[in-house]
């Protein structure tokens, strides 16, 4: 393409100026130009030509210098500034190559000759002034653009791993807790505890890639769930449904488990837990419930494990979710509704 503009287009410019001019004389004139000497036309069409590398050349140096002048100051002075610098440098090269020439040639120079050599190159003139500055300023909103987008993606990857890093110290203390008390009771429980408990860190320190198979979500969460059966009351009436259709859809990971681990943190009343996933028309369903303590306020049942999955929600799966919480009959109840189309 460089090739193109630089060796070529000059060439292409100085012909269609040239026979601007030429039916515009010729048009006033009477004459046809074709019945003119073949080696006249071919003088004056490669004069004109010459002309025009040299015209363009002066004018790219020209705005080459305004770009390296005013970087960053696009103002309406500033194009006044380039279109009077540009009328100036087409009267000069016309009329101090174009002008001498037409009078040495033909029938010499007549006033509209004059006219047309100094009018019909200008108007091309700023025709390609409008079009270089035009696509250099559509270049420049395209890599503004992306250089925004690139700023905000890496705005939002940052955020998302601050607020996975905010979720890490509240579980870790959660499973040490239950560590801690079971190792009194039961050593050989506290060791498989361990086990499970490495499990769990080894999917979040280990599967970092961007989207995850649901089967990986789903094996994560049952070994959440032994975890806490483990460290609850025997009280404790669970009930856990995994679709068995899900498998190979991808998903973001860990936005399930703050659902789960609210409803274990909050189970009181009778201690029953529900948990289910299943596939829905065009994505996929997560619901929890749990009973509600009588001494836990309603507005406490959430906390910051929900505020944080709120916005990781909002910067993965944007207008591709839906979570609603509500409190019915002493249960808490919660549904993650991901879009996956």
């Amino acid at each position: 393409m460089k090739i193109f503009w630089r060796y070529i287009f000059p060439a292409i410019y100085g012909a269609l100026v040239y026979y601007t001019i030429r039916l515009l004389t010729d048009s006033l004139s009477g004459m046809q130009f074709w019945h003119r000497p073949l080696r006249l036309n071919i003088t004056e069409v490669g004069m004109s030509i010459l002309v025009a590398y040299l015209f363009l050349w002066l004018l790219n140096g020209l705005l080459r210098y305004f770009d390296k002048k005013w970087q960053s100051n696009f103002s309406t002075g500033r194009i006044a500034r380039e279109l009077g610098a540009i009328f100036l440098l087409s009267i000069m090269i016309q009329n101090l190559f174009l002008t001498p020439f037409a009078a040495l040639t033909d029938d010499g120079l007549q006033w509209f000759d004059l006219a047309d050599i100094n009018v019909i190159p200008l108007l091309y003139a700023l025709i390609y002034y409008g079009f270089r500055r035009s696509n250099g300023y559509l270049q420049a909103y395209v890599q503004n653009r992306l250089q925004l987008e690139k700023i905000t993606n890496d705005k939002l990857a940052t955020e998302l791993k601050f607020l996975k890093a905010q979720y890490h110290p509240h579980f870790l203390f959660n499973a040490l807790n239950t560590i801690y008390f079971q190792m009194d009771e039961d050593v050989a429980a506290a060791k498989k505890t361990v086990e499970r408990f490495a499990e769990l860190l080894r999917y979040q320190l280990y599967d970092q890639q961007e989207m995850v198979d649901i089967s990986s979500e789903i094996q994560y969460l049952r070994h959440f769930i032994d975890l806490q059966q483990i460290r609850s009351s025997s009280k404790l009436q669970l009930s856990v449904h995994f679709d068995e259709q899900l498998g190979s859809q991808q998903v973001y990971p860990l936005l399930f488990l703050p659902l789960a681990e609210n409803a274990f943190k909050y189970a009181g009343g009778h201690f029953k837990v529900n948990i289910a996933m299943q596939q829905a028309e065009d994505g996929i369903l997560f619901s929890v419930s749990n009973d509600i303590p009588a001494h836990v306020p309603g507005s406490k049942t959430g906390g910051i494990g929900l505020e944080n999955l709120k916005r990781r929600l909002e910067l993965l799966y944007p207008d591709k979710h839906t979570l609603t919480t509500q409190i019915q009959d002493n249960t808490f109840v919660a549904a993650l509704k991901l879009t996956l189309r």
